[in-house]
C-alpha cells in the first residue's frame, strides 16, 4: 500500500543557466549576479527531484528521512551564500527575497515535511487521515510554488530594472520535477477513491468477523454506496497521457466491492443459522430424550440440515471473495506501482 504513496514539492525553477562563480564577491554585470543566485537555487531543485523520484519508486519518506535532513543542510548552505553577497548596485532585492525564498523553503522541509513523515505513520488508519496526509502533501508543493512565484516576480523585476533579458529555459531537472507534478496530483485523485472503498471493505470485514449482523449490513450499504459513487467519478477522470491503467484496475476494484456487498448476505445467514441451531440444540439437549417429540427431533435435524448448507455456502462465497480480494489489491498495488515507475521520471542528484 505505501509504495503507492508519493511525496511531492512543486519546485519552480528558474530559468538560470549561466556557469556558476568560484566566488561570492563583485560581479560584472547583473546577469553574472543572477546567475549566480540561480544556482544555488538549481542545486536545491536536484536534490528534491532526487528525493521525489526515490519516493515514487518504492520507498516511503521515513526510509529516506536521511535525505530530507540531507536537502536541509543543503537549503542552509545556499541560503548563507545568498545572504552573504553584497547588495547589486545597491540593489538588495533579488538577495533578500531569495533569501526570504530559501527560508521559507527550509521551513517546509523541516516542518510541513516533518510532519508529513509523521503522518505517513498513520496514514492507512481512516480515510481521514489519508486525506490528511495526502492534503499535508499538496499544502506543502502549495506553499513551495507561491514562493517561488513570489521570488520569480521579483528576478523578472531585478532583470528589468538592470537591463538583463532572461531567456526561458526548461533544463532537464525542470522537465522533470514538471512531469512529477502532473503524475502526483492524477495519482492522488485516483488513489483516494480507490482508498474510500478499500477502508470501508475493512471496516465490512470487522464486521463480520465479529458477527455483528447490524453492524454488516450498514457497512455493506455504505461500501456499495461509494463503490457506485466511485465508478461515477472514475468514469470522468481522462487518460495520463493515453495511459488509463490506474483508472482501469480502481475501477475493477469498485466493481468488485460492488459484487462483494450483494453476496455478503450469504455470510450473516450462516450466523443466523447457526445462532438459530444452537437455540435448537439447546431445549432439544435441555429435554430427556424420553420425553423429546417427534416434531423435536424433527425441528432439530432440519436446523441442522440448514446449518450444514450454510456453512458449505459460506466456506465456498467466503474462499471465493477472499480470492478475487487479494487478486484485485494486488491489481491495484502492481498497476499503481507500475504507473509512478512509467510516468515519475527517475533521477539521482
Amino acid at each position: 500500500m505505501r509504495k503507492s504513496l508519493l511525496l511531492f514539492l512543486c519546485c519552480t525553477a528558474a530559468s538560470l543557466v549561466l556557469p556558476v562563480r568560484a566566488v561570492a564577491q563583485s560581479f560584472a554585470h547583473a546577469g553574472e549576479y543572477i546567475s549566480f543566485i540561480g544556482a544555488q537555487h538549481h542545486e536545491i531543485t536536484k536534490d528534491m527531484m532526487s528525493y521525489t523520484s526515490a519516493v515514487a519508486h518504492g520507498k516511503s519518506a521515513r526510509k529516506i528521512e536521511n535525505r530530507r535532513k540531507e536537502m536541509l543542510q543543503t537549503v542552509t548552505d545556499a541560503r548563507r551564500k545568498i545572504a552573504s553577497l553584497p547588495p547589486y548596485q545597491g540593489d538588495k532585492s533579488l538577495r533578500d527575497s531569495t533569501a526570504r525564498f530559501l527560508l521559507a523553503y527550509y521551513h517546509i522541509l523541516n516542518d510541513d515535511y516533518g510532519k508529513i513523515v509523521n503522518l505517513e505513520e498513520v496514514a492507512e488508519q481512516s480515510y481521514d487521515a489519508m486525506e490528511a496526509y495526502l492534503l499535508a502533501q499538496e499544502l506543502a508543493g502549495t506553499k513551495i510554488d507561491e514562493a517561488g512565484n513570489r521570488l520569480d516576480q521579483t528576478q523578472k523585476a531585478f532583470a528589468a530594472t538592470h537591463k538583463v533579458t532572461l531567456v526561458e529555459s526548461s533544463d532537464e531537472v525542470s522537465k522533470k520535477f514538471a512531469q512529477a507534478a502532473k503524475v502526483n496530483e492524477y495519482h492522488r485523485v485516483v488513489y483516494l477513491l480507490f482508498f474510500k472503498s478499500y477502508k470501508q471493505e475493512m471496516y465490512l470485514m470487522d464486521a463480520v468477523d465479529k458477527k455483528n449482523i447490524n453492524a454488516v449490513e450498514q457497512n455493506k450499504n455504505t461500501l456499495q454506496k461509494y463503490a457506485e459513487e466511485n465508478i461515477k467519478k472514475l468514469s470522468a477522470i481522462p487518460a495520463f497521457n493515453g495511459d488509463r491503467s490506474l483508472v482501469s484496475v480502481c475501477r475493477q476494484i469498485q466493481d468488485f466491492y460492488k459484487s462483494e456487498s450483494s453476496k455478503i448476505t450469504v455470510l450473516t445467514n450462516f450466523y443466523l443459522k447457526e445462532e438459530n441451531f444452537q437455540k435448537i440444540k439447546q431445549a432439544f439437549e435441555a429435554k430427556r430424550e424420553k420425553d423429546r417429540t417427534q416434531a423435536d427431533v424433527d425441528g432439530y435435524n432440519n436446523a441442522l440440515k440448514e446449518l450444514n448448507k450454510a456453512i458449505n455456502e459460506f466456506n465456498s462465497t467466503n474462499k471465493q471473495l477472499n480470492e478475487a480480494r487479494k487478486e484485485t489489491i494486488e491489481s491495484w498495488n502492481k498497476a499503481s506501482q507500475q504507473f509512478l515507475d512509467k510516468h515519475v521520471p527517475k533521477y539521482k542528484a
